[in-house]
């Protein structure tokens, strides 16, 4: 009897096991279209480009966050956009809708950190190719912070010149409190397709209330999200906490004092790791950023922080946020 009940529990469990979107029609090369950047499996992932007048100065590659999407990175109500501002200043952007989110297919399904990971890699290999002779960046938001960190530690990594992490997404398991851990666990297993809503956690991604309504009008920005999905980004930011020191390029890792949705505990812990005696990194703090700091009201100071940073990375930010940061984020926690 008891084999047949731990054979039945089995059994229920497999067959609701966090679910995956699944792969493309098949193998291809990966290439840039009018529209679309096509995966090495075939996918057909949206894509946004802002173009200067002249030839670029260097590329970018702009990965967004969980449940968003391309349009981040465009200009929103009360604030200028990343795109925008990086083209006005002699940048080519590109920014694509990663899958499951946005316009991408198998909408709210994760595809695994794997996938978004060499998703990444592979867009940076095609516009290196487009672009040889100028330098190419990567800027990675939230989730996509976790993604660029990934991409940059894998196997075979992107070949960027320099990265900037905007509020990267590294609440990894063990810095969660473990009735957290279990609950998400055992929901991801059991009801994989059930949606928690988050809406009653008071806890507010930034001041720019104009932007945060316009994303709630938004169809394709997802405001409820599967249980196995936010199973999988809690994959993606164990991967990044424990990989974001084997970043071998310079990158900027920018932070706000009040950010409530990725914790400074976990955040701190990424950001000791980061800069660890390593030349190259650099750890910029806002005293009143939030978390979607290229949208915040104070999203211009950033963006020419960042703007700073592309032009030459070994150089002061224009704000100064760099100047004694890890001591203003410690003193903030206190």
């Amino acid at each position: 009897m008891r084999l047949l009940v731990a054979a039945a529990a089995l059994i229920l469990l497999t067959a609701c096991a966090p679910k995956l979107a699944p792969p493309g029609p098949g193998p291809t090369q990966p290439a840039l279209t009018e529209s679309a950047f096509v995966t090495s499996d075939g996918l057909a992932l949206a894509v946004r480009r802002w173009l200067p007048d002249t030839d670029p100065i260097g590329v970018v590659l702009a990965v967004h966050g969980f449940n968003d999407y391309s349009k981040s990175f465009d200009k929103v109500p009360g604030a200028p956009g990343v795109g925008p501002v990086l083209s006005a200043n002699g940048y080519a952007v590109f920014a694509y809708d990663q899958r499951g989110f946005g316009r991408a297919p198998h909408n709210g399904l994760w595809a695994g950190e794997d996938v978004l990971a060499r998703d990444f890699a592979d867009f940076g290999r095609v516009l290196k190719a487009a672009y040889p002779n100028v330098p190419l960046y990567a800027i990675g938001v939230s989730m996509g912070g976790a993604v660029v960190i990934a991409g940059m530690t894998s196997d075979d990594p992107a070949p960027v010149d320099a990265i900037v992490l905007v509020a990267p997404a590294v609440w990894a398991r063990d810095t969660m409190p473990l009735p957290y851990r279990v609950a998400l666990w055992a929901g991801a297993h059991t009801i994989p397709w059930v949606k928690p809503s988050g809406r009653g956690l008071g806890r507010q991604a930034s001041d720019n209330i104009d932007m945060l309504r316009d994303n709630g009008a938004d169809p394709l920005f997802i405001k409820d999200t599967r249980i196995d999905s936010i199973y999988g980004l809690t994959n993606l930011m164990d991967r990044a906490l424990e990989s974001v020191s084997k970043v071998s390029v310079p990158a900027l890792y920018v932070y706000g004092a009040n950010d409530q949705i990725i914790p400074k505990k976990a955040t701190r812990r990424a950001v000791g790791s980061f800069l660890d005696g390593t030349p190259g990194r650099r750890f910029a703090f806002y005293q009143d950023g939030w978390h979607m700091m290229l949208r915040d009201l104070q999203a211009r100071l950033v963006l020419e922080d960042v703007r700073g940073f592309l032009t030459d990375v070994d150089a002061p930010l224009p704000s100064r946020a760099d100047a004694d940061a890890i001591q203003r984020f410690d003193s903030s926690m206190e």
